[in-house]
């Protein structure tokens, strides 16, 4: 694996390797690496790319700095990580890097509703930042694929509309399928902020995603939603939402729609550490 701290390093590279026919699959990250993140590596290689992977902890993506403060760093592990998955590329760059001149003086973009819901309600300014470094990130990459984990859904629809308004629709994203602890938790860099007794009941997200899929069809989404809050309540979590919504576009729905391509969102805080978690509804009909 050959790893870039500087733009013009790797755009030169990266360059010199499309000359010769590869094509780049590109992987961003925060760091903090686990399987997810080497389910994307897996999945950009059994594609026959030119695997780049990112670890940029992105300072203007957190609403809270106390957040930023505390996010895992692991930077020597996630490279063994990266090399023993395969990875070819590692890109790691700093802060003055990605923002030449700082972040106020670099472009920002209108997600219109998707930056009103969920996600960007209970975190103001969390996808302008996401905006900002995948933006940038993408101009120095230039990737003919993007590779992103389902358990982010909102950002990889806020990513999604950002190829759109900056015209990149010639960049194929790709969104994999969340990846899962054996008891159903979705993997997270958070997770190891988890104390034992946390962590022992953390999967209840989960279940409570897989209760709202299964109930579809003989309830109420309001009584289905009001007793998944009560089960995370009564485990210690301060639910932040849980809700359904139109998988094409984020739309919120009230009710289960049976021809409506459906996903339940859920957020959630044990302690000081926040959660989130969802789940592609199918028919079950």
């Amino acid at each position: 694996m050959v790893i870039f701290k500087k733009t013009e390093d790797i755009k030169q590279y990266i360059s010199l390797k499309n000359t010769t026919g590869s094509k780049t699959g590109f992987i961003p990250t925060l760091g903090a690496l686990h399987d997810g993140h080497l389910s994307l590596i897996e999945k950009a290689r059994q594609d026959g790319m030119l695997v780049v992977c990112s670890i940029f902890l992105n300072p203007t993506q957190f609403n809270d700095k106390k957040d930023l403060e505390k996010y895992p760093v692991s930077t020597d592990d996630d490279i063994a990580l990266l090399v023993k998955a395969g990875c070819d590329v590692l890109f790691l760059p700093s802060v003055d890097e990605i923002y030449p001149g700082g972040a106020d003086n670099m472009p920002t973009y209108d997600f219109g509703y998707l930056d009103t819901i969920l996600e960007g309600a209970n975190r103001p300014g969390h996808f302008k930042g996401v905006g900002q470094v995948v933006s940038r990130l993408l101009e120095i990459v230039e990737p003919d694929n993007l590779y992103m984990g389902q358990k982010d859904y909102q950002q990889c629809m806020v990513v999604r509309k950002l190829l759109e308004l900056t015209g990149r629709n010639n960049i194929n994203l790709l969104i994999c399928p969340t990846t899962r602890e054996a008891d159903g938790l979705a993997m997270s860099s958070r997770n190891r902020r988890l104390t034992e007794p946390q962590r022992a009941i953390a999967a209840v997200i989960y279940q409570c995603l897989v209760s709202i899929e299964s109930k579809q069809n003989n309830a109420e989404l309001s009584v289905v939603k009001k007793e998944c809050e009560d089960l995370l309540a009564a485990k210690g979590f301060v639910p932040e939402y849980i809700a359904l919504a139109d998988a094409r576009n984020l739309t919120l729905l009230d009710s289960y729609e049976q021809d409506t391509p459906m996903v339940a969102l859920i957020a959630a805080k044990i302690g000081e550490i926040r959660l989130i978690d969802n789940l592609l509804l199918t028919d079950s009909r």
